[in-house]
């Protein structure tokens, strides 16, 4: 069992999604993982303490000031001897008392007593995700080290569409199990680009493309939850990196392909950037400005470096499997099956980017796998899903060397 002898703390937070947190306790417990549950005032008004205790088959604990485990400074021997502490769900008051170091219960003393790691799933209504507070407290979090998996994309109790469902509770103990070091990607090195590159005319502007960074993004977080290392070289996305990951940013493709050649040697490296194909060889270094005259000036352009098929061609210090992306508009299936073979790369993932399909900037994607055993449409689904699809695919096949 994956997970045996493992100690996991689990807090339960208050929220609806505090029901997911039943499941993930009997997931772990499958996996032969002790779980030590704590439960917050507000949880207890969504599970109760027997319905917990009866899955962890422990003890819950609930208040600070317990007479019979305070004697023994009982709260930070619960913060210090798990092997990871898991927040599920980690509600907006919880992620914003760890932020600010407050601690004035159980829940919040343990989270700022321990020395371990700190898994949170966060869960709320997508108005308070959004909240720029809550975006500082989560900005602040994973500078401190904390580890997060989800929100998802989904409908809400409130009756609300958007982000801030909780994980279900398999892809929280896949995060787990990554953070413990023991996925089937454990001991292996991936890398992957994500985002547009910004390739400059002058100062303030630049050549780009629409890429939101959402599906490198996602594969990321993907590649991590499965124990992967995992390098993300990134161009300036609207998305924010995932936690667990090395990030590093970049700007132009020029950059791009730096970073990449000073990450490998990497076992696997998936290219899932939206590199800008040429760059401005004049590029102004001061603001152009218009002259009166209405001609635009002339911009001259060169083409830039091929990021995939540079690593695909390598000879020594190739990854094993190298993955490209290919966006296209129209034939897409012939003309990322052509890319495959032109770059020399192991696998293709196309999508239709076309307007109509909504894809470009959107929360789902519709992909077909093109290997060399042939072509596999996937249906619809959201980024996230294709995500860990495509990871575990890249996981069996590491396994097999």
């Amino acid at each position: 069992m994956m997970l045996a002898g493992k100690r996991i703390l689990v807090i339960i937070g208050g929220g609806i999604a505090a029901y997911k947190a039943l499941d993930l306790i009997r997931r772990l417990r499958e996996r032969g993982a002790r779980v030590v549950p704590v439960l917050t005032e507000a949880g207890a008004q969504f599970v109760t303490p027997l319905s917990v205790a009866a899955l962890a088959g422990e003890a819950v604990h609930r208040d600070l000031f317990d007479l019979t485990t305070e004697a023994e400074m009982g709260h930070i021997q619960l913060s210090r001897s798990a092997d990871l502490i898991v927040v599920a769900p980690a509600t907006a008051d919880l992620m914003a008392k760890m932020a600010q170091g407050l601690a004035n219960d159980l829940a919040s003393t343990l989270l700022l007593a321990t020395d371990q790691r700190v898994l949170l799933a966060p869960a709320m209504n997508l108005r308070m995700w959004d909240h720029p507070a809550t975006r500082r407290n989560l900005a602040r979090l994973r500078e401190d080290g904390i580890l997060t998996v989800g929100p998802e994309v989904g409908d809400m109790a409130c009756g609300e569409h958007g982000p801030g469902r909780m994980a279900e509770p398999l892809a929280i103990v896949a995060a787990i199990t990554a953070a413990l070091g023991q996925g089937p990607l454990a001991g292996r090195h991936v890398l992957v680009t994500s985002g547009p590159t910004h390739e400059p005319i002058d100062p303030v502007r630049y050549i780009a493309n629409r890429s939101s960074g959402a599906q490198g993004a996602a594969l990321a977080a993907a590649l991590a939850a499965l124990g992967a290392r995992v390098t993300f070289v990134t161009g300036p996305a609207l998305v924010p990196p995932p936690a667990g990951v090395q990030v590093v940013r970049v700007e132009t493709a020029a950059e791009m392909l730096a970073a990449v050649k000073a990450t490998l040697p990497a076992d696997a490296a998936v290219f899932a950037a939206a590199v800008a194909d040429w760059r401005v060889t004049n590029a102004a270094g001061h603001k152009l400005k218009k002259d009166g005259s209405g001609r635009a000036p002339v911009l001259e352009f060169a083409q830039n470096p091929d990021i995939l098929a540079t690593v695909a061609r390598m000879g020594t210090g190739r990854p094993r499997l190298v993955v490209g992306f290919a966006a296209e508009t129209d034939d897409v299936i012939a003309h990322a099956s052509a890319k495959r073979n032109a770059k020399g790369c192991d696998w293709i993932v196309a999508n239709d980017v076309s307007a109509a399909s909504g894809i470009m900037g959107g929360a789902e994607n519709a992909v077909t796998l093109i290997t060399a055993d042939g072509t596999e449409s996937w249906p619809r689904m959201t980024k996230v899903a294709v995500a860990r699809a495509l990871a575990g695919r890249i996981a069996v096949a590491l396994g097999q060397g």
